[in-house]
């Protein structure tokens, strides 16, 4: 999609693989407002193969204001079975405190939704921490509706392949 830009000289665009520090550092800075700093294990080397590898598992685009990036998200897309479409997940957003309540926040998810018609997605979709109430408010007022009846199911640690360790028969799936 083609960069956006405002009177305030916002930019976005495509992530580069030298934009990787900066994604790490908000990624950091994201989980540590989120206190959820111990559960970041990202490397530079790993973000770089994420986003950039011969087969990348994500996208990220930065917002900048002149040449400070100020802003980022990372998403990915996944696959809707009732709507045989795609979907695009977005997975972190973030703006810098110094560059929020400016509507970098709303550019961003528009410049997402964006990507997501371009490439015939039939939803956007996000999680958002149930205690985030400024976020919450955010997005329902840029149009989300906020799934209290979903809740998010995550295996990971050390039970990500004590479940992979499971028995060849149950993982056939035979009775």
């Amino acid at each position: 999609m083609k960069a956006a830009s405002s009177a305030s000289s916002l930019s976005i665009r495509p992530a580069l693989v030298e934009d990787v520090p900066a994604i790490l550092q908000m990624v950091r800075d994201l989980a540590s407002y989120e206190n959820l700093l111990d559960e970041v294990t990202a490397t530079p080397t790993r973000m770089r193969k994420a986003l950039f590898g011969s087969s990348p598992h994500a996208h990220a685009i930065l917002a900048e204001c002149g040449k400070e990036p100020v802003g980022m998200a990372v998403f990915f897309f996944n696959f809707s079975t009732f709507q045989a479409r795609p979907g695009l997940y977005l997975e972190d957003l973030y703006v810098k405190e110094a560059f929020r309540r400016r509507g970098y926040g709303e550019r961003i998810l528009r410049y997402l939704a964006g990507v997501a018609v371009q490439n015939g997605c039939g939803r956007f979709e996000w999680a958002v921490l149930d205690w985030n109430l400024p976020a919450i408010r955010f997005y329902e007022k840029m149009g989300a509706k906020v799934l209290k009846e979903w809740r998010i199911c995550r295996v990971s640690g050390p039970s990500l392949p004590a479940l992979a360790a499971l028995p060849k028969e149950i993982m056939a799936g035979d009775p």
